[in-house]
């Protein structure tokens, strides 16, 4: 029975992270979220959590999970663009030097 919610989570964390305009979407909206609840936290709900302890610590443990997911999401995204860019410049060389010469210039 939990096996379907589990791979449904994973299909959608895979469909998320190999599209780029989506994970850019999705990186947006992580981190307009993380400034909301900061701004809230911060300005607003500032008495009332101080007051309980417990909320207290899930509000800004949500925070920090939404800061932690941002972060690792946008180091994910550096290392896609480094990797299709990796892959571009092999070929193009591959395309310009032709598949013979892989290491440099046909002189």
């Amino acid at each position: 029975m939990s096996e379907k919610p589990a791979s449904f989570i994973l299909l959608l964390s895979k469909g998320i992270l190999l599209d780029r305009p989506m994970r850019r979407r999705v990186l947006f909206w992580i981190v307009v979220a993380n400034l909301g609840l900061l701004g809230t936290g911060a300005l607003l709900l500032d008495a009332w959590l101080s007051e309980h302890p417990v909320l207290f610590l899930l509000f800004w443990g949500a925070c920090l999970w939404l800061t932690l997911t941002s972060l690792l999401l946008a180091i994910y995204d550096l290392l896609a663009i480094r990797r299709e860019a990796a892959r571009e410049r092999q070929r193009l060389k591959g395309r310009v030097f032709g598949t013979d010469q892989p290491g440099g210039h046909p002189l």
